[in-house]
C-alpha cells in the first residue's frame, strides 16, 4: 500500500463502498482496543484515520454524552461510508490530513489510530502531530485487528527487519515523535500499541 496522500485517497476512494462488508467481524477487536485507551467520561478523543468510522461507536460509549469524539479522514468517499452506517452520530466527522489537523495545541485527551501507520509518508512527523494536539500526559493507541504477521500474509508480502511496526523500531519512532511506548502487543488477532504524550 502506498503511502502517498494521493494514491492512499484512490485506493479507500474505490473500496468505500464495501469496506465494511469486507472486515464485518472486526467490531469487538475494535471496541477491545478502545478499552485498553483508559478514556474517561467526558475525554475528548480523536479517530485518526476514521475510515468508516468502525472505532466511533467504542469511542462515544468510552466518553460517554459529554465526551467529544472525532473522526478524521483524508477520503471524502471514507467519510461519506461513514454517514450511510450511521456513525456521524457517535463523533464529528473531519475531511483532514492526520499530518495537518484542524485542531488546537492540546486540545485532545487521546488518539486512537487503527492501521494508520502504514499510510503515512513520514511516521515521526506523523506522530509530532498528534503530539502537538494530545494535552502532555494524553494517550495514543495504534491498532490494527490483525498482527503484523497476518497482515503481511494477507497482502502475499513477509515481515522484514526495518518493519516500521516492529517494536524495536517502533518504540525509537514514537519517541522522536513525542511518545513514551508503554505497551506492544503483536498477535495473530491484533496489533495494538498504547505509548504516552511525553
Amino acid at each position: 500500500m502506498s503511502d502517498d496522500p494521493t494514491r492512499v485517497q484512490e485506493f479507500f476512494t474505490a473500496r468505500a463502498d464495501g469496506w465494511d462488508a469486507r472486515f464485518p467481524d472486526d467490531g469487538p477487536a475494535y471496541g477491545a482496543a478502545v478499552a485498553g485507551l483508559g478514556l474517561r467520561p467526558g475525554d475528548v478523543v480523536l479517530d485518526a484515520g476514521c475510515g468508516t468510522g468502525r472505532a466511533l461507536p467504542a469511542l462515544r460509549s468510552a466518553v460517554g454524552p459529554r465526551g467529544v469524539v472525532l473522526g478524521a479522514d483524508l477520503t471524502p468517499a471514507m467519510l461519506r461510508a461513514a454517514v450511510r452506517a450511521g456513525r456521524d452520530r457517535d463523533g464529528r466527522l473531519l475531511l483532514a490530513d492526520v499530518t495537518r489537523l484542524p485542531l488546537r495545541d492540546g486540545s485532545v485527551d487521546a488518539v486512537f489510530a487503527a492501521g494508520l501507520i502504514s499510510h503515512l509518508a513520514d511516521a515521526e512527523a506523523g506522530f509530532r502531530e498528534l503530539a502537538r494536539i494530545v494535552r502532555p500526559g494524553g494517550r495514543l493507541a495504534l491498532f490494527h485487528p490483525v498482527g503484523r504477521a497476518a497482515l503481511a500474509a494477507r497482502h502475499g508480502r513477509r515481515i522484514t527487519a526495518d518493519d516500521e511496526r516492529a517494536e524495536g523500531n517502533l518504540g525509537p519512532l514514537l519517541g522522536r515523535g513525542g511518545w513514551r511506548m508503554v505497551s506492544y502487543v503483536d498477535e495473530d488477532a491484533r496489533f495494538l500499541v498504547v505509548a504516552d504524550r511525553l
